[in-house]
């Protein structure tokens, strides 16, 4: 009875026999496509840790620089506090949420010339800071000379006093001369570059 189910359902889905050629060239060019497009946008990278995958697209450079010239360099990646930490399920759907928006403006070329968190974003950071750095927040030795963050820590972000860490005072590459940033590929294959050549 199951057997019969599925056989029935893939039927429904199989085009007539005179469509079945033009229908699987169509999912041939489809599938080949996406394959591309996964290859070109460097997809899996986004499934990493690696901060180099944040300047796959070349405007977040300035981004990259500045923390790559910052002490967090040494202790947490872009990850480590641009993204939730509450779940394996939380972290991978927040970062798709935020990659497909961000794909979809640069691809678009309609990026603001000053890139600025969005809420949900400051959201987060200020999750990850206190969840750092809760060692310095609750030691209870530097309460006589550090009051203001146990008033704070609930109504003020992190970054109100702390406006250089990590991305430096000016978020562009004439605040990091000097900078090396990896830059993006090109997309191109190289037997494409030769022809141009020619």
């Amino acid at each position: 009875m199951l057997i019969k189910r599925i056989r029935y359902i893939i039927h429904l889905f199989l085009p007539p026999s005179s469509w079945k050629m033009p229908v699987i060239i169509v999912s041939g060019i489809l599938a080949g496509i996406a394959v591309f497009l996964f290859h070109i946008s460097r997809a899996s990278s986004y499934l990493s840790d690696d901060a180099k995958t944040c300047v796959n697209c070349h405007i977040m450079a300035p981004q990259y620089a500045t923390w790559n010239h910052s002490s967090h360099r040494e202790e947490a990646n872009c990850n480590d506090c641009h993204v939730p930490h509450n779940s394996v399920f939380n972290k991978y759907y927040f970062k798709a949420k935020d990659g497909m928006r961000h794909a979809t403006v640069f691809t678009l070329r309609a990026e603001p010339q000053v890139i600025l968190i969005k809420d949900a974003g400051k959201n987060v950071v200020q999750r990850n800071c206190v969840r750092c750095h809760r060692h310095l927040i609750t030691n209870y030795a530097m309460q006589p000379f550090s009051m203001q963050h146990y008033k704070n820590i609930e109504s003020r972000l992190c970054w109100e006093c702390h406006r250089d860490t990590p991305h430096g005072t000016v978020n562009s590459l004439s605040s990091v001369p000097n900078a090396r940033i990896p830059l993006p590929e090109s997309p191109v294959p190289a037997w494409m570059k030769n022809l141009n050549q020619k």
